[in-house]
């Protein structure tokens, strides 16, 4: 990634924050940034914080940001329709769409830069949301806070997750202007997925065999269910995607899958990774842990409550989609790992690791 210029970068806020979110409605006439951090992020974006003293008139405010840039690499996500294949773009506008539409607590978003010329790479800023995030390494259920809190605590905040993701998909897709998520003459749901899915999966291999992977995708195209109404897909959904304060929701995050699809498609997602993070790469479920089974009848009755139509046959299907999409997830970070000098090309990791024996744990005999 090019260096980020924090003189481009004042400048830029100076005219493009939203002044709504700011406590005066004079403009805006200095903006000094001050020490950024770039925290471990996810695949996709970089991630980068700052602190900024922003001035209006005599007025000067201390205020933290996020920024969001756009990486030279492939995207980790099949791209929906191929006119929208800049992920920042994606996660801007899913995001803008959530908040609007939902109460989903999304942060404060200040504006999006498709421009590389000013940063380097397409970009966009929102307000930083603190709090606590469950993080994969070393495992959340085996150290930090979700590990340290009370049992009701923990119950607290599984619950909360789900019904936050049941709010996301309460949204109804097309007033919420997430049409350009659907190309013209495609058709949103289960079909669509596996279909970009497995041309993804096939991509990344390059040539090379993946026993489970194409196991996986043979049993889903052997099994494709028919499928429940479709709204919005969230893509990502976990723990992990969640900022908490006191263990409730306090900002979603990570929507660069976002996707029009069945309910189910997240909830498969949510409860296979739950799974995995229990039975391949973390420790025994913990005391105040609602059980998967829990899981799920919760989910049923957030969605009834906001009148989602789910079909429960579907959600086990949904776990293995989730599952052999997440190795294939796998297999294009590690690509990515490769091109920057991160693994060797001859490692095995893309083909043997904990998501692939989450894979073939899950997949019928």
């Amino acid at each position: 990634m090019a260096e980020l210029s924090i003189p481009r970068l004042s400048g830029w806020l100076k005219h493009n924050l939203v002044i709504s979110h700011l406590h005066s409605s004079q403009p805006i006439t200095e903006v000094k940034v001050g020490e950024i951090a770039t925290p471990k992020s996810g695949y996709s974006a970089e991630t980068i914080i700052f602190p900024a003293e922003v001035t209006q008139g005599d007025t000067s405010h201390q205020m933290t940001f996020v920024l969001r840039r756009e990486t030279p690499d492939d995207a980790v996500y099949p791209a929906q329709s191929p006119d929208i294949e800049v992920e920042i773009s994606i996660q801007y506008r899913a995001m803008q769409a959530v908040a609007k539409t939902s109460c989903a607590p999304i942060a404060p978003l200040h504006h999006y830069e498709p421009d590389p010329q000013v940063l380097g790479a397409p970009f966009f800023v929102m307000g930083f949301v603190p709090g606590e995030v469950p993080v994969e390494d070393p495992n959340y259920t085996t150290s930090g806070f979700f590990f340290e809190a009370a049992p009701e605590q923990r119950r607290r905040m599984i619950l909360g997750g789900i019904k936050t993701m049941a709010d996301i998909h309460s949204i109804n897709w097309q007033d919420a202007g997430l049409d350009w998520l659907v190309p013209e003459g495609a058709i949103p749901g289960t079909a669509k997925q596996l279909m970009l899915w497995e041309n993804a999966a096939v991509k990344a291999l390059n040539g090379r065999e993946h026993p489970s992977l194409k196991r996986g995708f043979e049993w889903l195209q052997e099994n494709l269910p028919q499928d429940s109404p479709v709204g919005v897909g969230w893509g990502d959904a976990r723990l992990g995607n969640i900022i908490w304060q006191d263990f409730k929701p306090a900002c979603v995050t990570d929507f660069e899958a976002v996707a029009i699809t069945p309910p189910e498609f997240d909830l498969g997602w949510w409860l296979m990774f739950d799974r995995w993070s229990h039975d391949h790469i973390g420790g025994p479920r913990l005391e105040g842990e609602p059980t998967l089974e829990e899981q799920r009848e919760h989910y049923l009755s957030c969605a009834e409550a906001s009148g989602i139509q789910i079909n429960p046959d579907n959600i086990f299907f949904h776990e293995v989609f989730a599952a052999t999409r997440y190795t294939a997830i796998v297999v294009r970070v590690m690509n990515r790992s490769v091109l920057r000098g991160e693994l060797p090309a001859d490692n095995i990791f893309w083909l043997k690791n904990p998501v692939v024996d989450c894979l073939d744990a899950l997949l019928p005999d």
